[in-house]
Parts: structure tokens; C-alpha cells; sequence
């Protein structure tokens, strides 16, 4: 590798130092501040697999390290009635616990089987209507960053069902980023376990909602599931979102090629000016990632249904999050997750999702 070229990675690095929003805090503070009920906007419970490990701090609950099993857990998570949407209001350090100026947890439950987790969940999924949405996050993200997007996603969405985050052991530093994608490649046969589980629970549809470098690990696992003959988990496989995805073009045609084309076609959201993953495909020896591949219509070819997002607005300066923090393409996620009747159905408002990249 040649000096400039290290050069620029690590100016890069230092760029891109914000990817996963923030520097990790605890989940769980002191002593919480009482709000009026009128000052919550909403309150949600997350059901959360994970392997990272347990926390000796309990107010942190899973740290970084990698567990080698499933752990289980639930978060109830309130909203402020202040919220606007695509934000996650968050506490800064210092401040109150304040559940009427920011997103918090108000408790965590453990569960110490994955039987005991199966039963909680048959439950919350049985009183939702029968639907699960499967929020797999991605690199350089803290436990405590990831409940609170899939929080903030379930809550602008609109999302009927019953939220399960698979947050794997990302190392939630900029300087981890080959320690997240080794726990990444640790991850994929405990999310194909999480899938099996889910599909199990009495659930009729199963969505996936992946970003970043958690659509490798969300590929990878549904490619598991075709080789072993279940690649829609009976039929309950809904729709399967992947958001600026982190993965070589070439790895991504391999993974559907042995997937086969889906009943229903991925949706893809790409945007060619994500500078996060510029630097990924700088790492990679300047190989384009799926998330910022500029050909739509060749990927089109393996089934997915590719939506350009370059000229939709993102509010991080890193353009890697849009499909959260954009308010009118996350409500439209939304609606798209919410159909419920095929892809004739979907298909207008996939397309109107479309409509919001021109």
C-alpha cells in the first residue's frame, strides 16, 4: 500500500470517527426524572438477541465483547413528546435522565433461556397481530445506540408489530472496524437461530430491516437458510429492507445467486454520495460497496428492487443513515412494512419510495 493511500484511509478514518452516532453511554442511568404522560410520545418495548456479552456494569446490560450464545433481553423504551421525526433525542452526559426531553430506558429485563425469551415474545406477537420487525444494525454501534434506532425506526414507522433487534458485538469505535466485521462473521449463525426462533414464536410474517455492515450479516444468514432448504422461513419471510449496505458487489451477486431470486424482490436502498462507505471500498482496495454501486439496474437482475437515494436528504454528514433520519422515507418504510396484502399491494408504495430519490 502505497504512503498516500494510507495517508487518506486515515484521514478517512478520522472523518467517518461519527458513523455510529456517538460514544457509547450507559442504557440504563440513576435516578430518572418523572414525566407527565402527556410529555411521552410513545413507550415501546424491544426484543433484543444478542451476542454480545453481559455487562459487569449493569447500567450498561451487553458491553462489546462477543458472546459465543444468545443472550436475551427485553428494553422498554419511552419517546419524548418533544420528538421530531428521523431524530433520536438523546441524553448528553451530564444531563438529567429526562424522559420528556429524550429517548430512555426505563428497564431492561434478562431472560436466562432461550425458552423463556420464546414465550415473552409468542406473547407480545400474538397480541400485535402476528407481525415481527428484525432490526439488524451495523458497524461501529454501541448496544445502547442500537435500541434506541430501532426504537426510533418502530415509533416513526408506525410499525404494528413487535420490534426484535439483533445487535451483534460491534466494537462501537472507528477504529474497530475489522473487529466488527470478524463479529459480524461470528453473528451470522446466531440471526439464522434468531430467524428459526421468530418463525416459531406463532409469527405470520417476519420482516428485516438491515443497515450497514448488519446486511452482510442478514445475507449471509438468509443464504444459510436457502442452503438448508428454508430460505422463506415457511412462508413467513415479509419484506427484507437493506440500507446502504456494506458488502463487495461481487460477494452481494454470490450471496443471491445462491439465495435464488426472492418471491419477493429485497428492497435496496443505495445513495452514491454515502462517505461511509467510500472508506469501507478505500479499505477494501477500492472496490465499490453495494450501498454506493452506481449500475442499479445490473443488481436489479438478481431480484431486488433498487431505490436510488443521492438526492434525498440525510441529516448526518456522513449520508449513511437516510433511511432513518429522513422523515418522509422512514414514514414511507413504514407503510411500506405495513401492507399486508403481496407484492400487487406493495408494489405502489415501494414505488413511491422511488419517487422520493428524484
Amino acid at each position: 500500500m502505497s504512503e498516500l493511500k494510507k495517508i487518506c484511509i486515515l484521514v478517512l478514518a478520522l472523518l467517518v470517527a461519527g458513523c455510529g452516532g456517538r460514544p457509547t453511554e450507559e442504557l440504563l442511568g440513576s435516578a430518572m426524572v418523572s414525566a407527565p404522560v402527556t410529555e411521552i410520545a410513545g413507550n415501546h418495548s424491544i426484543f433484543i438477541a444478542t451476542t454480545r456479552k453481559r455487562s459487569d456494569d449493569p447500567s450498561k446490560v451487553f458491553d462489546r465483547e462477543r458472546s459465543a450464545t444468545l443472550n436475551y433481553a427485553r428494553a422498554n423504551v419511552t419517546v419524548p413528546g418533544i420528538h421530531e421525526t428521523g431524530r433520536i433525542e438523546r441524553r448528553s452526559r451530564g444531563k438529567s435522565n429526562d424522559p420528556a426531553k429524550y429517548f430512555m430506558a426505563s428497564d431492561v429485563v434478562g431472560y436466562d433461556t432461550a425458552p423463556q425469551f420464546s414465550s415473552a415474545l409468542s406473547a407480545d406477537i400474538a397480541a400485535r397481530g402476528g407481525r415481527v420487525m428484525v432490526f439488524v444494525h451495523g458497524y461501529n454501534t454501541g448496544f445502547d445506540a442500537a435500541v434506541y434506532r430501532v426504537t426510533q425506526i418502530a415509533h416513526d414507522s408506525g410499525y404494528p408489530g413487535t420490534p426484535v433487534l439483533f445487535s451483534w458485538a460491534s466494537g462501537a469505535k472507528t477504529r474497530d472496524y475489522v473487529y466488527d466485521r470478524e463479529s459480524a462473521s461470528a453473528a451470522r449463525d446466531q440471526l439464522e437461530v434468531t430467524l428459526r426462533m421468530l418463525a416459531q414464536t406463532g409469527a405470520r410474517r417476519i420482516d428485516i430491516v438491515a443497515h450497514s455492515l448488519g446486511t452482510w450479516v442478514t445475507m449471509e444468514a438468509l443464504r444459510q437458510l436457502a442452503i438448508n432448504g428454508d430460505r422463506d422461513l415457511s412462508g413467513k419471510l415479509g419484506d427484507v429492507v437493506l440500507a446502504s449496505p456494506d458488502i463487495d458487489v461481487d460477494v452481494f451477486k454470490s450471496q443471491m445467486r445462491r439465495y435464488g431470486k426472492p418471491n419477493k424482490p429485497f428492497i435496496l436502498l443505495l445513495s452514491d454520495d454515502d462517505r461511509a462507505l467510500r472508506l469501507s471500498g478505500l479499505i477494501a482496495g477500492s472496490r465499490p460497496r453495494v450501498g454506493d454501486y452506481k449500475d442499479a439496474a445490473d443488481l436489479a437482475d438478481y431480484g431486488v428492487s433498487v431505490v436510488d437515494l443521492s438526492s434525498v436528504k440525510g441529516s448526518d454528514r456522513f449520508n449513511h443513515t437516510k433511511f432513518a433520519d429522513n422523515p418522509e422515507l422512514v414514514k414511507m418504510i413504514g407503510q411500506r412494512l405495513r401492507e399486508d396484502d403481496g407484492f400487487a399491494s406493495d408494489r405502489e408504495v415501494t414505488d413511491r419510495i422511488s419517487l422520493l430519490g428524484q
